[in-house]
């Protein structure tokens, strides 16, 4: 026999301390997001196509879980639905707190062998992240099971569950970027993220002893007209909230994308991007659940706010693509656009830069358009529920398709949208989207939808083209001749540049400056300077192409027969082809027209880790430390995995711009030669012969290819290398894997 029915008191109570345990789950759910796509992402190299098949893997756990929790539920009722929610709980809990152990102690030797992309290590990531997700995916269900005692109030109540849920996802995504993997690293935030599932599963397992009451059995409500819950058919539902997710996920994508260029890319937009999207939909959710049961059209709102959403988000972007410099108060943005130079987040703490940055930028673009994601939420609920008794089976149900349509926008843009269409033409598709949900609102409700259609069909006519939007956000006025190339993997664009040098070109990834053409300077040093070193560099590895100026100053020496540079950013090699059929820059032409320079598309540290290849010579291109993912490539297991792939002799070059790169260096390498004033550092495990006449007579040789004046820097430069002492054992913890402190700027 059950209990008694809870008097409306007590279940406010109950709602409100559920309420807040699904804050904590939620808040830990994204902290493990964030920690475990840092984890997967060295399984199979960094980039949006290896991310996207990891964010894939772990949307389809939770569609999986929320699948299953939506059946299991209609089982279960009241407080026996709460002891469930508590066993899920501590269930994530544990298997969190040894996740670390799991992904990367364990799994990161298997998995770093396979090729990426590959189906198989997609696979491995859904296996990989199944069993969390799907018990995260089936908690909501039983939670709803467990507070849904009317259909009246259903939209309220599962309103303000996932809205609180949201809440702590936001500050999960945000809080572990800014506070917890800088403090604690990877090791540490998953160990937070853990805390926080048993504490949640403890006070669901405490509320569930202390409450006398079970849900009721219900009645079911028949629905007397179409707007009534459960009036419309609940395939209907299923099949927007799909589509909803498709267009929902697409957009943060692209988002991102946005905001990844527009801030130039740094450790802390992800988490940032993460956090207001979710914020967002939490704002939006809790604002409609407190207002949801007054709603007399629910297909009507949702379909409006599908409109709505998707016309703001476009509109937003042809303003800032179309707009004068002076207009939109978008000046100081177009200014910053247009640098070479970015704010390095940490090391920085400017608080207007900050704001306009960080805070500002993302709520304009992102804002509004992911509250009326949210506010859609409840809405949806109270069209659906008529029986308290499937509630559950009707969240989980919902929430599967959502999820699916979430993992098929993930993999449709992030693979195929971003590479065969673009941002823009993702946009468009998106648009089109938005006319599917225009077209049921005109069927159903008439003229009142004739004027999101029309809106979305104008927005679809004068959205911008990839050269208008990316000059734009690379600060570059509407006359000026430059070459953006996008793809999944990244956006790179060369624009022109007049300095105290001169007129020249600058080369950008993700909004970012990362070098100039015509060759010199710093990336000239760095290719050159070891393999001038180096007696007799046969092959040669260099991660990262850049502008090709290290690879081209690496292959000076002509006993070198192989130069294999690992790119990241598919798009850099075709505009470098592009810039040298437009502008005479003779070492640029010599760089592609070599026989023995092989550019490979890949994460360089994924595909030195996987081809077990050996060389004379490893260099990794110079990379700015706040860049995401640089500590992948500062790392002491980076630089140990480097060693290993040397020959006898061999030696490795890496830029060092900052203290911590030296020490983590020298952890590695029992030798460390510092050229160029310490910025630059060469390695072996052998003895320099410091100071030799062999490297000017290599370099005198190599002069015909580098030129006379390059040449000249070289010798000064060599000429004041230094050998590094043994770095002392009481100097600051190095930069890891699991803890890259440059890169978040940790002490």
């Amino acid at each position: 026999m059950s209990r008694p029915i809870a008097p409306p008191a007590q279940h406010d109570r109950l709602l409100a301390l559920v309420n807040l345990l699904f804050v904590l789950s939620g808040f830990a759910a994204l902290v493990y997001q964030v920690a475990w796509q840092r984890i997967l992402a060295l399984h199979s190299g960094v980039g949006l196509y290896s991310i996207t098949m990891i964010v894939a893997a772990f949307m389809a756990g939770l569609g999986v879980g929320s699948l299953a929790g939506g059946v299991l539920s209609g089982g279960v009722g009241g407080m026996r639905a709460l002891r469930v929610f508590a066993a899920l709980e501590l269930a994530i809990g544990v298997f969190g707190a040894v996740s670390p152990i799991l992904y990367y102690d364990w799994l990161y030797a298997v998995a770093s062998t396979l090729p990426s992309p590959s189906w198989r290590g997609g696979l491995l990531h859904f296996v990989a992240l199944l069993p969390p997700t799907a018990l995260m995916g089936m908690s909501l269900p039983f939670l709803v099971r467990a507070t849904v005692v009317e259909v009246s109030g259903a939209g309220r109540t599962i309103g303000w569950l996932y809205g609180f849920n949201l809440v702590g996802a936001a500050l999960g995504a945000a809080g572990s970027t800014w506070v917890l993997v800088p403090l604690w690293g990877i090791r540490g935030a998953v160990m937070a993220a853990a805390a926080a599932n048993l504490a949640a599963g403890a006070g669901a397992l405490w509320l569930a002893r202390r409450t006398d009451a079970a849900a009721p059995a219900g009645t079911h409500n028949p629905g007397g007209t179409a707007e009534d819950p459960g009036g419309r058919p609940f395939a209907l539902w299923m099949s927007l909230y799909a589509l909803s997710g498709f267009t929902a996920l697409s957009l943060e994508i692209l988002w991102f994308r946005l905001v990844d260029v527009a801030v130039k890319s740094t450790a802390f937009t992800f988490g940032t991007v993460l956090g207001i999207y979710l914020l967002g939909n939490a704002v939006g959710c809790l604002y409609a659940a407190s207002r949801v049961r007054r709603l007399a059209r629910p297909l009507w709102v949702f379909l409006a706010l599908q409109c709505g959403l998707l016309v703001y988000s476009a509109a937003v972007v042809v303003l800032v693509t179309t707009s004068s410099r002076g207009a939109l108060s978008i000046a100081w943005f177009v200014d910053y656009w247009g640098q070479y130079a970015f704010f390095p987040l940490g090391r920085r703490w400017d608080p207007g830069t900050v704001v306009r940055l960080y805070v500002v930028l993302p709520i304009v673009l992102f804002g509004l358009p992911t509250a009326l994601m949210g506010f859609a939420f409840p809405v949806l609920q109270r069209a659906v529920h008529d029986d308290p008794q499937t509630s559950g089976h009707k969240v989980g149900l919902l929430q599967a398709a959502n999820i699916a349509g979430c993992t098929a926008g993930s993999l449709l843009v992030g693979l195929w949208g971003l590479r065969a269409l673009g941002t823009t033409g993702a946009f468009r598709l998106l648009l089109g989207c938005g006319l599917v949900f225009a077209g049921i609102g005109l069927r159903h409700y008439g003229r009142a939808f004739a004027i999101p259609a029309g809106a979305l069909a104008a927005l679809l006519f004068v959205f911008p083209g990839q050269d208008a939007l990316w000059g734009r956000l690379h600060g570059v006025s509407g006359r000026s001749v430059f070459i953006i190339r996008e793809d999944a993997t990244g956006v790179a664009a060369v624009t022109p540049e007049t300095g105290r040098a001169g007129r020249r070109w600058r080369l950008s990834i993700n909004g970012k400056g990362n070098s100039w053409f015509p060759y010199g300077g710093v990336h000239t040093l760095l290719g050159a300077a070891p393999a001038i070193v180096h007696p007799a560099p046969l092959d040669i590895a260099v991660i990262g192409l850049g502008s090709g100026n290290t690879a081209w100053a690496a292959a000076c020496r002509e006993t070198t027969r192989s130069v294999t540079v690992f790119e990241l950013s598919a798009p850099q090699p075709e505009l470098l082809k592009r810039l040298a059929e437009w502008d005479v820059l003779p070492d640029l032409q010599r760089l592609l027209e070599d026989p023995r320079v092989l550019v490979v598309v890949a994460d360089g540290r994924k595909a030195l880790a996987a081809n077990r290849i050996q060389y004379d010579l490893i260099e990794a291109d110079a990379i700015w430390p706040e860049s995401a993912y640089s500590g992948n490539l500062y790392s002491v297991e980076f630089f140990a995995m480097c060693a290993k792939r040397l020959k006898p002799g061999g030696i490795m070059c890496t830029w060092a711009p900052t203290a911590r790169v030296r020490w983590t260096f020298q952890r590695v390498f029992s030798h460390v030669l510092a050229v160029g004033g310490g910025d630059i550092l060469i390695g072996s495990q052998h003895p320099f012969p410091l100071g030799s006449p062999a490297w000017m007579a290599r370099l005198r040789q190599a002069s015909a290819y580098l030129g006379s004046n390059q040449v000249e820097d070289l010798i000064e430069d060599l000429k004041t290398a230094t050998l590094l002492p043994s770095a002392p054992s009481s100097q600051q913890a190095p930069n890891r894997d699991l803890f890259p402190r440059d890169e978040f700027a940790s002490r």
